[in-house]
């Protein structure tokens, strides 16, 4: 049986909505359908799940009490949508057959499973080339979404592709990269593109100040088209500007600063964006991702 949930398909939302979907990524720690109590709690609008381990390549199916109490909590919760992010061991880009395979492999476990949830995306890092090219990596990775989504024709369930902070061989890191994916793509209907801050500000995309923040999203929309936007991940960088480094740290505490989340949360083209923070949970999930999202929602001129 396939649940229905009270989530959003994709990224459209009421326009007439006055406040940000913002919210954190969720532990399933104490059983995924409690997720939904978690994000709620804290006031959440939008949370990110993992749907299974994200240190193994197998993870068990989610059963039909399960996705129920899932829908009721996010119905009780007023919480607009949820979306998962896949396990990290995944590797779409990679030149071994067996690791590829593995990964193709669970990356339709992943879609399973938030299909089966109404999750409207999986959020991906495109993966690493291991020193071959990137120009390789990006045709492995292409052609193994196209295999997932030839093998999972009924699923609506989207891919959306993370930025990187391009350390090592990673794909991903600029816009060029994630357009070439998406064009590589066949079904366009099911791809989509997650922005994380400090990914971006580590690749060299500066949102500090007004002019360099919008020549960030005029370059996102001339080279991948806003359309693909779905989502955002924010967190402040421990590294500088181009520094490359992939280290999150809490709102206002690193290098993009409150100016930088300012610019984001007072942009109407990205009302109806659902953002989630990522920052470090510490000894306290909860008192650390209040912190945040209060430091955050203060930003929001009205």
């Amino acid at each position: 049986m396939r649940s229905k949930l009270y989530v959003l398909r994709g990224t459209t939302m009421q326009q007439s909505e006055k406040k940000y979907v913002l919210g954190v990524h969720c532990s399933i720690s104490n059983g995924i359908e409690n997720a939904p109590i978690i994000g709620a709690k804290l006031g959440c609008r939008a949370i990110q799940i993992f749907t299974g381990s994200n240190q193994r390549w197998e993870s068990k199916d989610i059963s039909s009490d399960q996705a129920k109490s899932f829908l009721s909590n996010m119905q009780q919760g007023n919480i607009q949508i949820a979306f998962a992010h896949s396990t990290y061991l995944i590797n779409l880009a990679s030149p071994e057959k067996d690791l590829l395979k593995k990964s193709i492999i669970a990356m339709m476990g992943e879609l399973k499973r938030a299909d089966f949830l109404s999750l409207p995306f999986v959020v991906l890092h495109p993966g690493s080339h291991k020193e071959t090219s990137i120009a390789a990596g990006i045709n492995r990775i292409a052609k193994s979404i196209n295999i997932i989504f030839d093998k999972t024709p009924d699923f609506k369930s989207k891919i959306a592709l993370e930025n990187t902070a391009g350390s090592g061989s990673s794909i991903g890191s600029r816009f060029e990269e994630l357009a070439k994916i998406i064009e590589l793509v066949e079904n366009k209907d099911r791809v989509c593109v997650c922005f994380d801050t400090c990914h971006g500000f580590a690749a060299g995309y500066d949102i500090r100040d007004n002019k360099t923040y919008k020549t960030t999203w005029e370059e996102f929309d001339k080279i991948i088209g806003r359309k693909y936007l779905c989502a955002m991940h924010l967190n402040d960088s421990k590294g500088d500007l181009s520094s490359r480094l992939d280290r999150h740290v809490n709102i206002g505490e690193g290098k993009i600063g409150l100016k930088g989340f300012s610019n984001i949360l007072n942009d109407p083209s990205l009302l109806t964006i659902p953002m989630v923070l990522e920052t470090p949970k510490g000894k306290d999930a909860e008192a650390n991702d209040k912190e945040n999202l209060e430091k955050l929602r203060k930003l929001i001129k009205t």
